[in-house]
């Protein structure tokens, strides 16, 4: 419904779309008055679009109820007054060109400024200020210029090496340098070091403000790691990712000593060392296990529905699934995740990690999001069962006609509840599509989550 020249307020039965789930885009209109205060009725939204509108007043605090929205632009409005605490994966730049919207976010204006009258007081001293040294700062300001014009021509058979110290962390402002990790990190000493994966090595820093973060740093001799310009701008794109089972990125450095990826911390690890720990495994009842199942479905869903151009992740595997402190479950390792247009074939090697690689990557150099869905059902295989159900031909044949739960489901878990039980059925169902062995046959992701989700 974006760009159709709609105005007038939202009608209220709006909110009675309690089935929608995928997009709600009303952008590009001139619809106006208030947000709905029972928006939250719409629980399975995953993205709204409200942006370049004319919509006032305040923004519901119901909004922080929904959980399973992971976009929610109202930029480009005339809203006021603070934005609501808890809303789920909430950027500043949802909130953007509005009348007067405060909160704790970075990138906006706190709540507790000054009154209006004492920052106008204070304008008029600093504006006396600037223009009693106006005409010293424009004489200063000539010199440093002339400087930096002459340093730049004596500088230029130096500015390739210079390019390449670069450093950028969207999501702390610029506020943390190279210096900071390699002393969070005790120059990545392996006691810090807390996985390893094809691409790199994840350490744990815990920054000067005490902030926990993953650093992942690349492995040297990537055969793009010259393409500063490419390689920025994946990584550029990968840090506007915004769903609450995805890793967040915040950014990445560049330096001639070594590149590495600043991530969100997870608590409790991958999936795959927690399957392998008995006792670990045991507390990961069947509840969390299927509530996992559905995240990371939802999360792939998500960049290969909701992401334009699409992202294929190319290796989803247990362990690049993390699992925080509630057991809540996230996507992790971009490190080798590309943008990749619909029906490109760019790909020249096989992809991914050996027991999740979909068949026909072994003779096609093209990669979909068939191969996702593919390695997704290893996946959902492999949580139920507690271990990776190995060679997949020779597993699926050894299950006979009639398929029973106790064949496949953890031995180490008490057998499931009924509803648990019927959960778990729908889950192999799904797994089972996924695993067709022809990708024109399988699910996408998307109708993969919905099936889940009945």
């Amino acid at each position: 419904m974006n760009n159709n020249s709609l105005n007038g307020s939202i009608p209220g039965s709006l909110v009675n779309l309690t089935s929608l789930q995928s997009m709600l885009d009303l952008s590009m209109n001139s619809l106006s008055g208030p947000l709905p205060s029972e928006l939250n009725r719409l629980e399975m939204l995953m993205s709204a679009n409200f942006s370049h509108n004319q919509f006032s007043g305040a923004i519901p605090v119901s909004i922080a109820s929904m959980q399973s929205l992971s976009i929610f632009d109202l930029s480009y409005n005339f809203l006021e007054g603070s934005v609501p605490k808890g809303i789920h994966n909430a950027s500043a730049e949802w909130f953007l060109h509005n009348k007067g919207l405060c909160g704790d976010l970075v990138g906006m204006a706190p709540c507790n400024l000054p009154n209006a009258d004492h920052t106008r007081e204070h304008q008029k001293i600093v504006l006396s200020v600037i223009l009693s040294m106006f005409a010293a700062t424009i004489s200063v300001a000539t010199c440093i210029i002339f400087i930096f014009i002459c340093r730049t021509k004596v500088s230029s058979k130096t500015d390739d090496v210079s390019k390449r110290d670069v450093f950028s962390v969207w999501g702390f402002d610029g506020r943390i340098v190279f210096q900071d990790i390699i002393n969070a990190t005790d120059n990545f000493d392996e006691k810090h070091c807390i996985g390893e994966g094809s691409y790199g090595s994840v350490y744990k820093a815990e920054l000067q403000d005490g902030q926990v973060v993953a650093v992942k740093k690349l492995y040297a001799g990537d055969e793009e790691a010259h393409d500063e310009e490419r390689f920025q701008h994946e990584i550029e794109m990968l840090t506007k990712i915004r769903q609450r089972s995805i890793v967040k990125l915040y950014g990445y450095c560049t330096h001639p000593q070594c590149r590495f990826l600043l991530c969100e911390f997870i608590e409790r690890g991958n999936v795959a060392s927690i399957l392998s720990n008995e006792e670990l495994a045991i507390q990961f009842n069947w509840e969390r296990r299927i509530a996992l199942i559905r995240d990371v479905a939802q999360a792939i869903t998500y960049l290969h529905h909701d992401v334009h151009p699409p992202i294929i992740h190319r290796d989803i595997t247990s362990r690049n699934i993390l699992l925080d402190a509630d057991y809540k479950a996230f996507v992790s390792d971009f490190g080798i995740a590309r943008m990749l247009k619909p029906d490109s074939s760019n790909w020249s090697a096989l992809a991914g990690t050996y027991g999740y690689i979909a068949p026909e990557c072994s003779y096609t150099s093209l990669v979909t999001e068939k191969c996702d869905v593919y390695s997704f059902g290893v996946v959902v295989l492999e949580v139920l069962m507690g271990k990776h159900p190995g060679d997949m031909q020779n597993f699926l044949s050894s299950l006979g006609d009639q398929l029973h739960l106790e064949q496949i489901l953890d031995k180490q878990l008490p057998q499931p509840e009924a509803e648990e039980a019927k959960d778990l059925r729908r889950c192999i169902s799904v797994a089972f599509e996924c695993l067709t062995p022809s990708p024109k046959e399988r699910p996408t992701m998307q109708k993969a989550y919905r099936d889940l989700s009945i």
